[in-house]
């Protein structure tokens, strides 16, 4: 039998707290006698009501029931829904504290997890880069379908770690083309008689809709997400999608699999083109329903501006590009570099890294599927091909420890780290100044604003730069 807690509070006390501090997920933080609560939706100087949900030895969760003075910080959210959805966090905070959140939530990891000090934090830290319009940034959304209690179609987003669908068409971080798509698509199904999906069943038609829009082309995507072979007069359909300015490709993805994943694996196109264009800076990138692109452009591109700067190329250098993806930063670098070698382990995203190259008549630019830590070692046994900098941009997972260990193998005389997640951020800047190399440079990029997420640009360098000659492996 599991012992219980001995818990301060008990579920369902009213408490009555000031906020002072936040946490990773931008959940504000108060304390009573030094008992800390987790309190969603409340921002620093709020003081509010709250009722405890969930309560440990040593902390709880609590739900804000009232704002009982407001923090100078609160601003009213632009979304109705903003609270209920879960998707902006920090929609309620004035978007300057924002940014001053998310600076410090890099700055503790890296003291707390990484072991660096406030000092050298101090000298090291760049000011945070975040958006002019912090709305209306992501290029790519994902809408499910369902029903609401009184049975009718809706579509929305799910509500916070829930299955159930919040009924909004005009989401405040998408582009203003979606509202009207997912309008014509709701009025159709209610006039043709096209039933929605329900997770509980299995059954119904309609699950997901996928839209995306190139900023700088002004091209739309619509990929319509189905359990089972078609769409009953789709014609129809596919004639309304088509009057939407910028309209240029319309597809079908089936999935008929009782999961959680979205995309089914056979796409057929409907009307138009397979895939549409963007660009991030002067580089062009066509891109597909199953393609992976940053969903924020404008940030994307500024960080991979800085990514650039930090790797200081003079056009001599030998890069390597880990976790490369798609090719986006690899084709960043190779017009600074004499040579770029990109690794991946997907196989259709070094498809895609290849014909970004070609579309950009880039030479210098070589990919590889494989692990890095399988890759490099094998290409410096057979060719030779050492590095002057690595640049890496992993999954919120980070690095794997192999991965690491052959960087520090490789002795590049710089690497640049691009993270998207400050917590394992720090655990690989650990490993990586523990085995020769320093902290030089950190900035903070606003990729996800009004949400708790915070991608970070790191250069560090090596202690003493060895022999390139020296084989290491």
């Amino acid at each position: 039998m599991k012992k219980k807690e001995n818990a301060l509070y008990e579920k369902n006390q009213m408490i009555r707290v000031e906020i002072t501090d936040m946490g990773t997920e931008g959940e504000g933080i108060g304390k009573i006698d030094g008992f800390p609560f987790f309190i969603k939706d409340t921002v620093i100087g709020d003081v509010v009501d709250a009722k405890v949900i969930k309560a440990k030895k040593n902390y709880a969760y609590a739900r804000l029931e009232k704002v009982v003075t407001p923090s100078s910080f609160r601003v009213e959210p632009k979304c109705k829904f903003a609270r209920s959805c879960g998707g902006c966090q920090l929609q309620a905070m004035d978007y300057q504290k924002q940014l001053e959140f998310k600076n410090n939530k890099v700055k503790n990891n890296l003291m707390r997890i990484g072991g660096f000090s406030k000092e050298l934090l101090d000298s090291v830290m760049e000011e945070p880069v975040g958006m002019e319009e912090p709305f209306y940034y992501r290029n790519k959304a994902q809408f499910p379908f369902g029903y609401d209690k009184e049975g009718n179609i809706i579509t929305g987003f799910y509500a916070g770690r829930t299955h159930s669908i919040i009924s909004n068409t005009d989401c405040a971080l998408g582009v203003k083309e979606n509202q009207r798509i997912l309008e014509i698509i709701l009025d159709f199904m209610k006039q043709e008689g096209v039933s929605a999906y329900r997770e509980e069943t299995g059954e119904g038609l309609m699950r997901h809709v996928l839209i995306r829009k190139g900023f700088s082309t002004g091209q739309i995507m619509v990929c319509l997400i189905i359990n089972g072979e078609k769409i009953p007069a789709v014609d129809r359909l596919i004639g309304r999608l088509t009057q939407i300015e910028g309209m240029t490709g319309i597809s079908l993805s089936i999935n008929k699999e009782r999961t959680n994943v979205i995309m089914g694996t056979d796409i057929r196109l409907l009307w138009g083109k397979e895939r549409i264009e963007d660009t991030i800076g002067d580089l062009t990138f066509t891109i597909s329903p199953l393609s992976f692109f940053q969903v924020n452009p404008i940030q994307t591109e500024r960080i991979y501006k800085q990514a650039l700067e930090y790797a200081a190329l003079t056009g001599n250098e030998t890069v390597w590009d880990l976790y490369c993806g798609i090719g986006t930063i690899s084709l960043f670098l190779a017009r600074k570099a004499k040579q770029v070698y990109g690794v991946e382990i997907i196989p259709q995203a070094i498809e895609d890294a290849v014909a970004n190259a070609d579309r950009n008549r880039i030479k210098n630019a070589e990919f590889f599927v494989g692990k890095a830590e399988e890759v490099l070692p094998q290409k410096y046994e057979s060719e030779g091909i050492y590095a002057d900098v690595i640049v890496v941009d992993p999954p919120r997972k980070g690095c794997d420890e192999e991965c690491l260990k052959t960087m520090v193998q490789m002795q590049p005389e710089r690497i640049v780290y691009v993270s998207c997640d400050s917590a394992t951020l720090a655990r690989d800047l650990s490993y990586l100044c523990n085995n020769g190399y320093e902290l030089k440079k950190v900035r903070a990029f606003d990729n996800f604003p009004q949400s708790g997420h915070v991608e970070t640009v790191v250069l560090l360098s090596k202690v003493m730069v060895n022999s390139r000659k020296k084989k290491v492996f």
